[in-house]
C-alpha cells in the first residue's frame, strides 16, 4: 500500500477495538455508580489512541509478568459533581456515551459490511 492511503479494514478493526474497551469503561463506571469515592473514566478520544499507538508489553519470561495497557488509555472524566459519599458517576452521562458508542459501532459494523459486499461484487461473486 502506498503513502497516504489507509487501510479501510485495518481502521475499522481498530475502530471498533477502540469502542469494545470504551464499552468496557463505560460498564465499569456504571457498575461502581454506588461506590464510594470511584470517579468515572473514559477512553483517550479515538484520533489520540491511533496518534499514540504504544506497542503492548511483552512476557519474555514465563516469571515475569504479563503486564497491563488497560489504565494507559483512558482518562478521568472530570466530574459536574459528586454525590455526598464522593461518587462522580453521572448515570444519564454514562448511558448516553453506552448509547453513542453503540452508534458508532453499528454504522462501523455497516460500513465493513458494505466494504465486503462491494470487494465481493468487483471479483464477481456478488
Amino acid at each position: 500500500m502506498s503513502d497516504g492511503q489507509t487501510d479501510l479494514l485495518s481502521l475499522a478493526a481498530s475502530r471498533l477495538s477502540w469502542l469494545d474497551d470504551r464499552q468496557r469503561v463505560l460498564a465499569r463506571n456504571i457498575a461502581n455508580s454506588d461506590t464510594p469515592g470511584f470517579v468515572p473514566r473514559d477512553e483517550m478520544s479515538f484520533s489520540k489512541s491511533l496518534a499514540n499507538l504504544q506497542v503492548a508489553p511483552v512476557q519474555t519470561d514465563p516469571r515475569h509478568l504479563a503486564g497491563n495497557m488497560e489504565i494507559a488509555n483512558t482518562v478521568a472524566v472530570r466530574p459536574r459533581q459528586r454525590s455526598i459519599d464522593g461518587n462522580a458517576v453521572a448515570l444519564d452521562d454514562q448511558m448516553t456515551k453506552v448509547a453513542d458508542t453503540e452508534t458508532q459501532q453499528r454504522l462501523v459494523t455497516n460500513l465493513y459490511g458494505k466494504y465486503m459486499s462491494m470487494y465481493a461484487m468487483a471479483l464477481g461473486k456478488g
